[in-house]
């Protein structure tokens, strides 16, 4: 029988620790959280999503020792995801403060742990199958170590393995020709509205994704436009940037929605989707984890499944 294709997630997983404010305080001042908690963050999210869409894990990056440590390793293991690493001794996972206020926006600040020491060695333990897709994210190449130890691992993978890249908001901050090699062995890359106007300097994110498509491997790009929808460029969807609608919902927090969308959209590209299907199955996954308070609240096949079936977002295609 053959091996099902995996998601190898070669990003971050730290602590969350998640308040709810009805306004952001001013410089100096101070405001009440009506809710607080603290759970296993980052790509976890991701890594859920993916796995309640069907897809297995393997969890490739590292994690700490500490307290929060303890945190990611449990979270990990209750998820039932397979553990490449065994962690950085006398180190403990970074952590995020993650504030989301009454517009259901979210602001982070992070702390940096042992996630930031990906080396090269630790990656060679991996071994990606050819049916595999990798997951990097930017938040990793943010990390000296793990930026040194990447692409040259990419470069090594099995010629057949696809290679997923989310750049995350600190995409301007990276050496021009750190990311030019990543997205030289990527074969579909994520991005939000943001990271696609930096990557590109293009306000039209039609544009835009048109553009990043043509800088990877694959020749496929997704820019994701929140409740609008993403723009889908690339090989199956059209010469053009197409827009593949939102599902229409009431938002209560945000937080947690590009995670959802990047790990559906890596399980529907495994099961072998084209790009707008696996498109429109990603926007609804958003859809409705916009709709639950939390970081993990990605949907399952089931609930994804139920809230397609209810929507007729292929007669709302817009080419472009």
């Amino acid at each position: 029988m053959a091996e099902l294709p995996r998601l190898v997630f070669t990003g971050n997983v730290i602590v969350d620790i998640v308040m709810t404010v009805d306004r952001m305080p001013e410089p100096g001042g101070d405001v009440i959280a009506s809710s607080s908690g603290l759970t296993a963050g980052g790509g976890f999210n991701t890594m859920v999503a993916a796995q309640r869409d069907g897809l297995p894990v393997v969890f490739a990056g590292q994690y700490g020792t500490g307290m929060f440590g303890s945190v990611v390793r449990t979270a990990i293991a209750d998820a039932g995801f397979e553990l490449a690493q065994s962690g950085v001794p006398d180190v403990d996972s970074g952590y995020t403060v993650a504030l989301v206020d009454a517009s259901t926006e979210r602001t982070f600040v992070t702390a940096v742990g042992a996630e930031g020491l990906l080396t090269r060695a630790d990656l060679d333990r991996v071994a990606v199958r050819p049916d595999d897709l990798v997951y990097v994210s930017g938040y990793s190449l943010a990390h000296p170590v793990n930026a040194a130890s990447l692409p040259g691992w990419l470069e090594s993978l099995p010629g057949e393995a696809r290679v997923l890249m989310d750049p995350s908001p600190l995409i301007d901050t990276f050496p021009g020709s750190l990311v030019d090699r990543v997205l030289a062995r990527t074969d579909l890359l994520s991005a939000n509205a943001r990271e696609a106007r930096l990557m590109t300097g293009v306000g039209d994110l039609a544009v835009a994704a048109v553009a990043l498509a043509a800088r990877t491997r694959g020749g496929a790009a997704i820019v994701r436009d929140g409740a609008a929808g993403c723009w889908v460029a690339g090989p199956g969807a059209s010469t053009e940037a197409t827009l593949v609608p939102g599902v229409p919902v009431d938002a209560v927090d945000s937080n947690g929605a590009g995670d959802a969308h990047g790990g559906v959209l890596a399980a529907a590209i495994s099961r072998g989707d084209d790009l707008l299907t696996a498109a429109r199955r990603a926007n609804a996954a958003a859809a409705i984890a916009v709709t639950r308070r939390g970081p993990a609240t990605a949907p399952t096949s089931v609930e994804i499944d139920r809230a397609l079936a209810g929507c007729t977002e292929q007669s709302g295609l817009v080419r472009r």
